[in-house]
């Protein structure tokens, strides 16, 4: 047990705490709360030390995913993780990569038992709050889908969780960054562009106002600079980037009670 509130966040690879959540990290853990992250995969399929993407048949696999732990290490620390946990699956690439049909790929982990893990760490940490991707992955990313899937499922497993939320963009603010981003000749990741952008803003339970931690998220992006994918997110204009990453917009996916509170707060009512 823990005296502190707890938020649980759970991602699917090395540098989606960065990019997703690193806001509501940051301020939590400035407010003294205990900020764990769950990581469920290896990020092996990232760019590797060449350059080279996941599906090139001489990517190196291994160096890759030792780069990616040790990037991660050092973006949960400016992002104000107390605590960071790796489960070790393996990348499983984006769907119809041959990587896709390997055993110890994470869409290949039994749901169960990678939910018991998961519950095991909610309950040992107390944590009332737990994030993690919709339903779709927030872009359609295998292991995102797969990660949602044994949030829930640990949701249900769990004694100590009160809220479940899901990190969404509404669709204005969505459209215009990637216009603000076109104009700027900016080359943008998949996670952006090939986001869905059906979130109405009746949708969004919970508005973070993280705008003074926008420096921070930006520092825990460039701490992943082997992903060069990211790269212009890392040097994009501070206003542009503070568009997307400045407030961060919540959907309630579940709560164990009647929510009430929530609307600035992700623990607000508790």
């Amino acid at each position: 047990m823990t005296s502190s509130p707890t938020l649980l966040c759970v991602h699917a690879h090395p540098d989606d705490e960065a990019l997703f959540s690193a806001g509501i990290s940051s301020h939590y853990g400035a407010l003294g709360y205990n900020v764990v992250l769950v990581t469920c995969t290896d990020g092996r399929l990232g760019f590797d030390g060449e350059q080279r993407p996941g599906s090139d048949p001489d990517h190196d696999h291994d160096a890759t995913a030792s780069t990616r732990a040790m990037e991660l290490q050092r973006s949960a620390k400016l992002v104000g993780f107390t605590r960071s946990v790796m489960l070790g699956y393996h990348d499983s690439g984006m769907a119809g990569w041959t990587q896709n049909r390997e055993p110890r790929a994470f869409i290949n982990a039994d749901v169960q038992s990678v939910a018991k893990v998961i519950a095991a760490i909610i309950d040992e940490t107390s944590a009332a709050v737990v994030v993690t991707y919709d339903e779709n992955g927030f872009y359609g990313h295998p292991d995102h889908i797969r990660t949602n899937e044994v949030t829930r499922r640990a949701i249900e497993l769990s004694s100590a969780a009160q809220r479940l939320y899901y990190p969404v963009v509404p669709r204005g603010v969505l459209a215009e960054f990637k216009s603000g981003a076109k104009s700027q000749g900016l080359s943008l990741p998949a996670w952006i562009l090939d986001a869905v952008p059906d979130t109405p803003d009746e949708s969004v339970a919970t508005v973070m106002d993280v705008r003074s931690f926008a420096a921070q998220k930006q520092q825990a992006i460039s701490a992943h600079a082997s992903q060069i994918d990211n790269l212009d997110l890392v040097t994009m204009d501070p206003k542009l980037f503070t568009l997307l990453f400045g407030i961060e917009y919540y959907q309630r996916a579940w709560s164990r009670h009647n929510a009430k509170g929530d609307d600035i707060d992700l623990f607000g009512g508790l």
